[in-house]
């Protein structure tokens, strides 16, 4: 085939021009190739690691929940619902102590949400609110102005607006349904920011950045490639999961152009081994790094099966006997076995998920010989069990 080609170039053109060409594409068929494995293989520096102090705040805060439709909190039963109500009737001119209130329409709620980095003053964030007493339902209600504080006691936000509820309740003389939880509910935008939080970014002569999964060769990849990309030796890893850089003179005053440039730059992650396994619901996450050795696998399982088959034992006609039920059990036991199965030495994830398959075996026994594998030294990974 390639022998006609070349006769065919050499026939409408001169035999460089040919082997130019042919060079050509081969070098941009191998660039394509490199390109697309090392985009698989890749990550932005942006999504491997933080950068310290550019981050959000908590809030949190305690209000009130009007316009209910009678689900509210049950004023004689939540004390601190018909205390939160007076105080606020008496800021608004209304003086009700002594007086007996019954409504159903008020709900006392908690307020939470997340300052966001570098938000300014009067800028809006999303809040979310759940009911704090006995309240059923918080659809349709409105949120009354509510102060949300940060962990030094200041207010950096304030909260007010109509619920959006994802949840139902429906209910009947006999029968009741609900649908997700009717008694927490979001308001987007629904706060104000009244505080800033001070932070000089663009002052700052040395930036850290804090990787969201430590690990020693991450860390140190993603210093080189700084590097590289300055041309100076700017950074540095100080521990597995941070790594310093000293602000270049270019860029003195302008630490956002900086970390601009810097957070486009790739790298090759690297993590260690792990398997994280979830007893409660049967999840098994393996990372790709999973090795095993070789090591033979056998799984069965025990079943003990009672039945009860009582029988009667009447007395004859005109006899003075009585009837008796006479017990009668039947108890067997099997065991459903699987043979041996060898897993070889160093094999992939996908070899060894395709192998663990084969036995026929559920996540729950899966769970155990995983635990088995580990105890017997076979497998290279560690085993987180949430």
């Amino acid at each position: 085939m390639v022998r006609d080609l070349r006769g065919l170039g050499e026939q409408r053109m001169p035999g460089v021009r040919w082997v130019r060409i042919v060079g050509v594409a081969c070098a941009a068929l191998s660039a394509l190739a490199l390109s697309v494995t090392s985009a698989s293989a890749t990550s932005r520096i942006k999504d491997l690691a933080n950068i310290e102090g550019v981050r959000q705040n908590q809030l949190i805060g305690y209000g009130l929940v009007v316009g209910l439709n009678g689900t509210g909190d049950t004023l004689n039963n939540i004390p601190f619902t018909k205390q939160s109500l007076q105080a606020m009737l008496e800021r608004m001119g209304v003086n009700i102590r002594g007086a007996t209130i019954r409504t159903g329409n008020v709900a006392a709620v908690m307020v939470t949400g997340n300052l966001p980095a570098f938000a300014t003053q009067g800028t809006r964030m999303d809040v979310t609110v759940s009911a704090l007493g006995d309240a059923k339902d918080l659809r349709g209600g409105t949120l009354l102005v509510t102060p949300l504080l940060g962990a030094d006691g200041n207010v950096y936000a304030v909260g007010q607006g109509s619920l959006a509820i994802s949840g139902f309740q429906a209910e009947g003389e006999a029968a009741k349904i609900v649908r997700g939880v009717p008694t927490v509910g979001r308001i987007v935008n629904g706060a104000i920011i009244e505080r800033e939080i001070e932070f000089a970014l663009n002052r700052l002569p040395n930036v850290r950045l804090a990787l969201r999964n430590a690990d020693f060769t991450t860390a140190k990849r993603i210093a080189a490639a700084i590097n590289d990309y300055l041309g100076a030796k700017s950074a540095e890893p100080i521990d597995p999961s941070t790594v310093q850089l000293s602000v270049p003179p270019e860029f003195k005053g302008n630490v956002v152009a900086f970390l601009t440039e810097i957070e486009q730059l790739q790298v090759d992650p690297d993590l260690a081994a792990k398997i994280v396994i979830d007893e409660r619901s049967g999840i098994i996450v393996m990372g790709r790094d999973v090795r095993v050795a070789t090591v033979a696998v056998a799984q069965g399982n025990l079943t003990v099966t009672i039945s009860e088959s009582p029988q009667v034992s009447q007395p004859n006609p005109l006899s003075r006997g009585r009837t008796v039920v006479a017990p009668r059990s039947s108890v067997s036991v099997t065991e459903d076995g699987k043979k041996l199965a060898v897993v070889k030495d160093g094999v992939s994830l996908q070899q060894l998920v395709d192998g663990l398959n084969g036995l026929g075996i559920g996540p729950r026994d899966l769970i155990s010989i995983l635990q088995a594998i580990k105890a017997a030294g076979a497998i290279e990974a560690d085993i987180e069990v949430m």
